[in-house]
């Protein structure tokens, strides 16, 4: 799993019960979801098709810092699935995870469409992509 983007927790981040706010959580998630995805297929022409259950293991407080993990799960024609960590910067605890979220590749017509990708991009690949 590669940790690739990190949030400080910020007082407008919090609950009533004052820790984070888990729909902020989620928002993050599924932004850096995206990206990964995108920088994955090379291509911004991708919806979130699936987020399979949301595992709340811990919380954050006002001034924790969180990163945010990513790994490949497979590659469909269509399709890119990978699984999120997210995790206290400093002391590792798991704070929530996610086991399978999948992004298709879609034409404009918002159809799926092929993408020709097989295998993981390595960070240093992601320089070279220009989005349409």
């Amino acid at each position: 799993m590669r940790f690739y983007s990190r949030k400080l927790i910020k007082p407008e981040d919090l609950n009533p019960n004052h820790t984070l706010f888990g729909g902020s959580l989620l928002r993050w998630i599924d932004e850096e979801a995206a990206i990964f995805a995108i920088c994955q297929l090379q291509s911004d022409k991708l919806v979130t098709k699936f987020i399979s259950e949301i595992n709340f293991i811990n919380s954050a407080k006002a001034g924790d810092i969180i990163e945010m993990g990513m790994e490949i799960l497979s590659f469909g024609t269509t399709s890119v699935t990978f699984k999120c960590e997210v995790r206290n910067k400093f002391n590792k605890n798991k704070i929530i995870t996610i086991d399978k979220i999948v992004f298709v590749h879609v034409d404009e017509n918002g159809r799926p469409k092929a993408h020709g990708i097989t295998s993981e991009r390595e960070p240093e690949e992601d320089q070279a992509y220009e989005p349409a």
